[in-house]
């Protein structure tokens, strides 16, 4: 339970402290809407992979990464199984959406008054007071985590 509780509260930290960057990155432009960076706005791909929000090169290569910096351990440990590979899985899943929910808590220009549907363009889809993205994230991402601990 220990190593559970350990890995939980890194996430955490790593979350706040990539909210943080990412703040004074975009500032109050969420999604890198005045970032000078690519945007394909509109595709199919986007709406079954990415909750229908535009792809952007920052968020392109963000995404490799973070991707590569959660895998980087298998590398220096050199070790490598399904059950890691669900457990780095499962985490990658739930620092995004603790993530980007810390980017708005934390963000002078957003708060959490304005963390709603309507105020957030580019989170279309909503269930419960929260982007669907992060129910679907937070149900496969804890999934994936039990299954690599049992």
């Amino acid at each position: 339970m220990y190593h559970e509780i350990a890995l939980a509260l890194a996430l955490l930290l790593l979350a706040y402290v990539f909210a943080m960057l990412e703040i004074n990155i975009e500032g109050e432009n969420g999604w890198a809407a005045k970032l000078p960076t690519w945007r394909i706005e509109k595709h199919w791909l986007l709406d079954v992979f990415f909750g229908g929000r535009p792809l952007t090169g920052y968020h392109a290569w963000t995404l490799c990464f973070m991707m590569l910096i959660f895998h980087f351990p298998c590398l220096l440990l050199w070790q490598w199984s399904w059950p890691l590979e669900a457990r780095i899985m499962g985490s990658f899943m739930l620092f995004w959406i603790t993530e980007d929910f810390l980017w708005f808590l934390r963000n002078p220009a957003w708060g959490w008054k304005r963390f709603k549907p309507g105020e957030i363009k580019w989170h279309k889809h909503w269930l419960l007071g929260l982007p669907t993205d992060y129910w679907t994230f937070a149900a496969i991402g804890t999934g994936l985590l039990a299954w690599s601990f049992r």
